[in-house]
């Protein structure tokens, strides 16, 4: 009697699986897709995905970061860094030339870009001809994210109907597109904020400095930890306190990347994958709930951005 050995697929292993399955059928269905890469944890895991689904040979897309111009400046040092590694096509189009162009309009300088990026993104969709994007959006980051498809389908104008999205039946997903219309894919919708630690942790992925316990300058304002005095690759230091605002120096790291102006850190004193994933199991906060203050003006705010084309 033959005894057949069998393999049971970990809870990582699944989802990698599943990610590598959706990365290649994008690439199978869309003509010419891009990979968006900010540097930030969940895009470092789409490149390690990328890497098990399409190496030896070269990435079938180029990668793409929109740049406020208010990233921090150790986030682009390693998005530069980890791109000239992997030897792929890094695009980057930055939201201060949409701003130059006119087509961005910024109500006051202090104004935060995020959703601005959406505007810049939508103009590099046209200048390249890209029919799909590839974000590492979750579903548990945010409720208008927890209702998208893995395939995303947006209209000719770049906009998100949630009314109007395809089935995924048994897996199946449908990337076929007309001219000008988009599809957005998120191989790791189904992934959570403790799985991307625990895939890091296992793959020992190497990651910008400022998601580990670091001492900042801060203030308190509205409750939220903002970090102040913040210098650019320009020269430029953004985020200065307002008067009567008491400057603390304080142990902190950072559970999302994105703009300066919105990104709030945590108090932590977790300077290694391993202690991070222990904080991560023991929170009560949702990862943007705690840190990103755009996602807090109102209930909707994400998915009205989603709505005008936004990641």
């Amino acid at each position: 009697m033959t005894t057949l050995n069998q393999h049971t697929l970990s809870h990582l292993d699944w989802l990698e699986a599943e990610a590598i399955h959706i990365l290649r059928e994008v690439a199978g269905q869309c003509s010419n897709p891009v990979l968006l890469f900010s540097g930030g944890k969940d895009s470092l895991c789409m490149l390690r995905l990328a890497e098990k689904a399409f190496r030896p040979g070269r990435f079938p897309f180029p990668l793409m970061h929109i740049d406020t111009g208010h990233n921090y400046q150790e986030v682009i040092n390693f998005r530069d860094q980890r791109a000239a590694e992997l030897g792929e096509r890094l695009i980057v189009r930055s939201v201060e030339d949409s701003i130059k162009r006119g087509s961005v309009v910024l109500k006051s300088p202090d104004e935060p870009r995020n959703k601005h990026q959406s505007v810049t993104l939508l103009e590099a969709i046209e200048e390249f001809g890209f029919d799909c994007c590839i974000g590492g959006a979750r579903r548990d980051e945010e409720k208008a994210r927890a209702k998208e498809r893995i395939m995303s389908f947006r209209d000719e104008f770049g906009q998100w109907d949630p009314k109007n999205q395809r089935p995924e039946l048994w897996n199946l997903y449908n990337a076929r597109t007309h001219k000008g219309e988009n599809i957005r894919a998120f191989p790791i919708s189904n992934w959570t904020e403790m799985d991307v630690w625990q895939y890091i942790e296992r793959e020992k992925l190497e990651l910008p400095s400022i998601y580990f316990a670091h001492k900042r300058d801060i203030v308190m304002r509205n409750g939220a930890i903002v970090p102040v005095n913040v210098p650019l690759s320009s020269g430029e230091v953004i985020n200065q306190p307002k008067p009567g605002e008491e400057i603390i120096n304080m142990q902190v790291r950072f559970r999302t990347v994105g703009d300066i102006t919105c990104t709030a850190p945590v108090p932590s004193d977790a300077d290694s994958v391993s202690k991070i994933v222990l904080e991560t199991a023991t929170t009560t906060i949702t990862e943007r709930g705690a840190t990103r203050l755009d996602d807090q003006t109102s209930d909707a705010s994400m998915e009205q951005r989603k709505k005008e084309g936004y990641f």
